[in-house]
């Protein structure tokens, strides 16, 4: 039984060693605001929209290169004009990108938080210009045209702030095992798989072109990170109805995946110890 079609992803949180150090990254640096501070963790988002949960995690080491979880979390701008702010923004804080990548469906930009979170900045080509292979989606990498892109900013300014349409647009994870990813995502969870090489598997609701990737580059065979890391800490995704979450959540009971309650649904760990939550939106 696939998802329903007009599922969509919330927050992630995201344990950090330092919260006034993230703070000022994710709002000065791309751009989200605060929302919302309780003891040791901070709400950053888009308007009123929360998009990252900070956990403050003091003395959190880094992940081992070796293990699974976070890739990257990909925040989905609503124009190529607002990728070019956040583009702009972001250089002219003097924090580096790590890459950038034309994925025929979309324009993304790729960086990490100060803790090596994985961040993608990116915005969606119309979907009538996205093409397919049989079910398949074609996506692919070529070079971005990053100087295309900044040129629709007529006034770029300092104060830019990521608006308020801007959404999760989809998680990507590392995992120790694609096959095995593809077992608990797509045949238990539910989501279609949209793309499918050796390494990498990417999944979805509705005909998007992912919700979800998953990958073995560097993390095959390999563990989740240990419990004092940073890192993520659960992912959310937002089903229509209490049936919907109530449906998902028998599934993986059958298939002995234990679950926990959260408000409005429920959390499960993927088979590397990963958290989903999946709840009513």
């Amino acid at each position: 039984m696939s998802l329903p079609d007009n599922l969509s992803l919330g927050a992630a949180a995201l344990a950090v060693a330092d919260l006034d150090r993230s703070l000022d990254f994710y709002t000065n640096k791309l751009g989200m605001s605060e929302l919302a501070r309780d003891g040791d963790s901070i709400t950053v988002g888009a308007g009123q929209n929360p998009l990252i949960h900070l956990i403050g995690q003091a003395n959190a080491k880094p992940q081992p290169p070796r293990s699974t979880g976070l890739y990257h979390v990909a925040i989905l701008l609503p124009t190529r004009v607002d990728l070019g702010h956040a583009l702009i923004k972001v250089d002219r804080s003097g924090w580096p990108f790590q890459g950038f990548g034309d994925h025929f469906v979309s324009e993304a930009s790729y960086l990490a938080d100060p803790d090596g979170n994985g961040l993608e900045i990116y915005r969606d080509r119309p979907r009538d210009t996205w093409t397919f292979n049989g079910d398949m989606i074609n996506m692919g990498t070529a070079e971005l045209d990053v100087q295309g892109i900044v040129s629709e900013v007529a006034n770029p300014h300092a104060d830019w702030k990521m608006p308020s349409e801007t959404v999760i647009g989809h998680m990507h994870l590392r995992v120790g095992d694609v096959v095995a990813g593809e077992q608990f995502y797509h045949a238990l969870l539910g989501f279609d798989l949209m793309v499918k090489i050796p390494s990498a598997y990417f999944f979805s609701a509705g005909g998007y072109h992912h919700h979800l990737g998953t990958n073995q580059w560097q993390s095959r065979g390999a563990g989740a990170p240990p419990a004092e890391s940073v890192g993520l800490r659960w992912w959310m995704i937002n089903l229509p109805d209490a049936a919907a979450v109530s449906e998902v959540e028998g599934r993986l009971r059958t298939a002995d995946i234990p679950t926990t309650p959260v408000t409005g649904g429920f959390e499960a760990p993927d088979p590397w110890g990963t958290a989903v939550r999946v709840v009513t939106a």
